[in-house]
This record gives C-alpha cells, structure tokens and sequence, in this order.
C-alpha cells in the first residue's frame, strides 16, 4: 500500500498554529485505492427489520421552534445526524427522530416522548468568542487557482466559525441574536447558540487515524436514496447521519466497498478530469488544508478508486446539492464518523 506524502506535492501548508504533518493528496480517491479496486461479494442493505419501512407512514407534528430545536440537539448529541440545527421540520430531522425510535425499539408514533426532551433542559447557551478563534478565520477564494495560492482555507468569518462550532444554520443565529449583528463579531462578543456537543476544529490534528481494533465488526450503509450514511454494529445502528451521494452525472458507485485510510485535515488535489469524467488528467490545484477545504475537515478512502467519504465546505447543500461521485457530508458530522469506524471496514452503497 502507498502513500503520498504532502512533501512530495508542495511545501508544508500550516492550517492555525500545526504544520501539515501527513495527508491524502485527494484525487477524491486517494492513491491508497489504487491497490484495492476489486469489489467484494455484493452485501444486501441493513437489516429490514432495523431499517425504515417504506410503507409505514407516521404522521409527526409541526413542532414549535424550541421544541423542534430540542429534538435536534437531542438527536445530533446521540449521532443521529438531523442535519443543520434550524428549528425548523425538515426532511432530515423526521427521517432522524424516525431512526432513533426504530434502532431503540420506541413506538413510532407521531408524538415525541417528554423523556427526550428531558434531556436537552437547557436549549439554548451563551458562547463567548475566544481571541484564538481568530487563528481558524482568514482569507478565502472562490476559484481553485486563487485557493491553492493561501496558506490555508479557514472560515471566511467569526459567523461561519460559530455556526459550523454549533452545527447549526447561520440564519438561524441570525434570528436567535436580533438585533445584534453576527457579520460583525469579534473576539469577547457573546453569541446566543444550541446548546449541542460542539464541533472544535482545535482539537483536530492533521494525519492519518489509526485503525480502530474496537470497531473492526462495524459497517457502514450509503442508502443513495434517502441520503443517509449508516453505522451497524451487530445489526444494530449505532448511528446515522445525512449526505451528498454523488450526482446524476457521477452517482455514488453502488457496490461493496473497504475503508483504506483516514485522514484528518487532508489538502485536496483538485483536477476537473476526476470532478467531472472520473479520469485523472496533468492539470490540477493542490488545495491546502482547513475547513473550507472542498473535502472539509476529513478524507475517508475507499476501495473505489476516486472515491471517498468527506466533509464540505457547504454544509447548508448536504443533501441537496450534488457531489463528484463521493459521499459528502458536515464537517460536525465527519469528524464523528471518523471516530465511530475504523480502517477495513466494510461500506455498502445502494
């Protein structure tokens, strides 16, 4: 198996106060998939009994802002990824609350037990910017040409930061600190927030993961058309959470996979022959490393070459907009994936 080191494309690009020390140069594939590009014997989906019932309908109510916001914090604490916390009922956040009641065996009625919102007491907190959130925030660009010239690609501001920290929408900060104005902060202003596990992009560091003995059993489900990525563990799902599947043009590969290698932080080699046609051409960006990274925060490769499991610099488009034939979702949620399942576990895409 090989690996390409960043020293051998470019010079180390520093993201916050690290230096690169190892990644994927991403041709949204990885040459640690150039090995392994058989595909192994064809899996069926999750177990139909674990998994959503097409035909059973259940009703749920147009819950208020706070209460729809307390089932997402619920939800997204206990990995069941709702999507973006807005306080709104949105496609993501039923087929969530939905997922939760099957894998805990709760009935599947349209009301929502008081016991889950009992634990989320407190929906909303305070989050006072720190001075060091400056060193995540920088300059961006919106061509790749003009990307790989900066050093990193961190958030283009305090907002981004603190949505993205918080999972949730920026609008919806928007609305939940009235009048003050978000597109303005500085480091001591005090943001009113979900109260949700944060996403602390400080606590990354850039490299590969080391596989996971403990989780060697898992597998993981693409369900291409309810856009939703599947953690099983014994035929039981540990947790889920929304995706970009691919595109018309380049559709997610259904089939068996293996996950080859995981890093964090990976620079991205950007080459419009692979975004495009799936064929690697001479001319390419390479993309440094940072949160608006067009993988995000994390590169999982798979068996298929130039395919993979990452992050986004979009997170409002997950589940909307298309992607290049990997399997895109938050940087909130890809860091959690990352610790949920390890190298050589098994990835069926239907």
């Amino acid at each position: 198996m090989k690996f390409l080191r960043i020293s051998d494309l470019a010079p180390k690009l520093p993201f916050g106060n690290a230096s690169l020390l190892a990644g994927f140069c991403c041709f949204c594939g990885s040459v640690l998939a150039e090995e392994a590009t058989k595909i192994l014997p064809l899996m069926s989906a999750p177990p139909k009994a674990l998994r959503a019932d097409k035909k059973t309908l259940v009703a749920l109510p147009n819950y208020d802002e706070v209460t729809a916001t307390r089932l997402q914090i619920f939800l997204d604490n206990n990995d069941f990824g709702p999507g973006k916390i807005d306080g709104e009922m949105g496609e993501f956040f039923r087929k969530a609350l939905l997922a939760y009641k099957r894998a805990h065996l709760m009935p599947l009625r349209g009301t929502v037990d008081q016991w889950l919102l009992d634990q989320v007491p407190e929906t909303f907190t305070n989050y006072t910017i720190p001075p060091e959130a400056e060193n995540f925030v920088g300059p961006t660009a919106s061509k790749p040409s003009e990307q790989a010239k900066l050093k990193a690609l961190k958030y283009g501001s305090l907002l981004e930061f603190v949505a993205e920290r918080f999972h949730s929408a920026e609008d919806y900060l928007r609305n939940l600190n009235r009048p003050m104005n978000l597109d303005a902060l500085k480091p001591g202003d005090t943001v009113k927030v979900p109260n949700v596990v944060p996403f602390k992009i400080e606590d990354l560091h850039e490299g590969f993961v080391q596989p996971n003995p403990a989780f060697a059993n898992r597998i993981v489900y693409v369900d291409t058309k309810e856009r939703f990525l599947l953690i099983y563990e014994n035929n039981q799902l540990v947790a889920e959470f929304p995706i970009t599947p691919g595109s018309t043009k380049l559709p997610a590969p259904i089939g068996v996979w293996k996950i080859v290698g995981i890093a964090v932080l990976p620079v991205f080699r950007h080459d419009e022959g692979i975004l495009n046609y799936g064929i690697k051409s001479d001319t390419a960006f390479i993309l440094p490393a940072g949160p608006n990274n067009p993988v995000g925060i994390l590169w999982m490769a798979l068996s298929k070459p130039h395919v993979g499991i990452h992050g986004t610099n979009q997170p409002e488009t997950i589940g909307r907009a298309a992607s290049h034939g990997c399997i895109r979702t938050a940087n909130w949620d890809a860091a959690r994936v990352k610790e949920l399942v390890t190298v050589g576990n098994v990835v069926s895409i239907f």
